[in-house]
Parts: C-alpha cells; sequence; structure tokens
C-alpha cells in the first residue's frame, strides 16, 4: 500500500501534516520537492501549535439544522 502525507523539512526536521495511517514499522519514501521561502510570521515551530489553536477564544455555533438530512442525499436514506 502506497499513502503520500506532506509535511515540512525544516532546520533537519521532518513535521508531517497529518497522522500516517499505521504505527507499525514501515520503509518511507522521502521527496524533496521544492525549497519554500518563509516570512518570520510563517515560520513554524517542530511539534508546534495544535491546527485549531487559532480557534481558541473565538465564538462558534452549530446551525439549527446541523442534524437534518440533507436533500441530495434522500434517494439513498
Amino acid at each position: 500500500m502506497y499513502t503520500s502525507i506532506s509535511g515540512i523539512f525544516e532546520n533537519g526536521v521532518l513535521t508531517l501534516s497529518e497522522t500516517p495511517p499505521t504505527k507499525n514499522k514501515s520503509k518511507v519514501v522521502v521527496l524533496f520537492l521544492e525549497e519554500i521561502e518563509t516570512t518570520e510570521k510563517q515560520k513554524r515551530q517542530p511539534g508546534g501549535l495544535n491546527r485549531l489553536q487559532h480557534l481558541a477564544g473565538k465564538p462558534m455555533s452549530t446551525p439549527n439544522d446541523f442534524d437534518e438530512p440533507l436533500d441530495e442525499m434522500k434517494d439513498y436514506m
């Protein structure tokens, strides 16, 4: 099985953008595609912020009809 996961290699550390589909020992192939120009604001720290941390403290709500069936799916229900 082949699975592709993107990530960033910076300062000798590879940070994957998502969790690999296995925890078992696996062979991997790493391709270096291109260098990325970053500004100070864009730089990431390895093991840094949680992906959703930027939403902390912001109001969030779920629409009232969130659990209602979608019209497009009526044929399958």
